[in-house]
């Protein structure tokens, strides 16, 4: 049925704006008063496509996206390491079930290059599904050929992708990295420190490097944390190390 012709006297209330539907309308949906709209769409967003998939939880894999397969320095032995890892995790962890139990244990990162490609390749070598938590910046981030097309997300808003990457999270493995890494670092062992967030293990790879990048025991010397926030944490330099350590502090893998 086609839509009568409305008379000319009424041509501009309907090109005005206000008379868009809401839904519709880009430029409100866009404004100020809708940010909140905003966050709450990119909750929603990626809750459900986590939960069409049976994602019960993640292991969240932090690193440098500027670490390369062929870099310099340790950068391929970090690289593999964070591959091995994905794939070793992917494999005994849970996250090649599908049936009424879910998945868990799935491998989630940030998205991009570098150490978050070398764990969602390494999940995808498994077979399994992987997480990518991409986020928008100036120079813009393209997601990793990797992480599972269904599970690969893009966030305007960075508060709410350290939602998605924490509230479902098992254990986190850090990996040597720059500003990004050490911001997410300190989120989620502040969350720990402050109990408001589940007791998860957290892994960091290679001691030698977070051991000359952040003095923990000066900070303790200092008094500006206690000697038991040292136990927050613990370190391990081989993927079957990583997966050790996660289990003697708690992780559970899924038969």
């Amino acid at each position: 049925m086609s839509t009568p012709p409305f008379p000319p006297e009424l041509a501009a209330h309907l090109a005005s704006p206000s008379y868009r539907l809401a839904a519709r309308d880009q430029d409100f949906l866009l404004g100020d008063s809708m940010r909140g709209v905003r966050f709450l769409l990119e909750y929603a967003k990626a809750e459900e496509a986590l939960r069409a998939w049976g994602v019960v939880s993640t292991i969240v894999v932090f690193g440098s996206a500027r670490v390369r397969p062929d870099g310099p320095g340790r950068q391929a032995d970090w690289y593999e390491a964070a591959r091995s890892f994905g794939r070793l995790a992917s494999e005994v962890g849970g996250a090649l079930l599908d049936g009424r139990e879910g998945r868990h244990n799935v491998i989630a990162t940030g998205g991009g290059p570098g150490i978050m490609e070398a764990a969602n390749r390494g999940a995808h070598e498994a077979g399994a599904p992987s997480i990518g938590f991409n986020i928008t910046l100036p120079h813009e981030q393209a997601p990793n050929p990797y992480s599972t097309p269904e599970l690969t997300f893009q966030f305007h808003y960075f508060a709410m992708r350290k939602m998605h990457l924490a509230m479902r999270a098992s254990a986190l493995v850090i990996f040597p990295g720059g500003f990004g890494t050490l911001d997410e670092l300190f989120e989620l062992l502040t969350l720990r420190q402050a109990h408001k967030s589940p007791p998860i293990p957290i892994a960091l790879h290679d001691q030698a490097y977070w051991s000359q990048v952040i003095n923990f025991d000066a900070l303790v010397e200092h008094g500006m944390i206690s000697p038991q926030d040292l136990d927050l944490f613990g370190y391990a330099e081989t993927a079957s190390d990583i997966w050790t350590l996660l289990e003697s502090k708690g992780l559970h893998a899924v038969d």
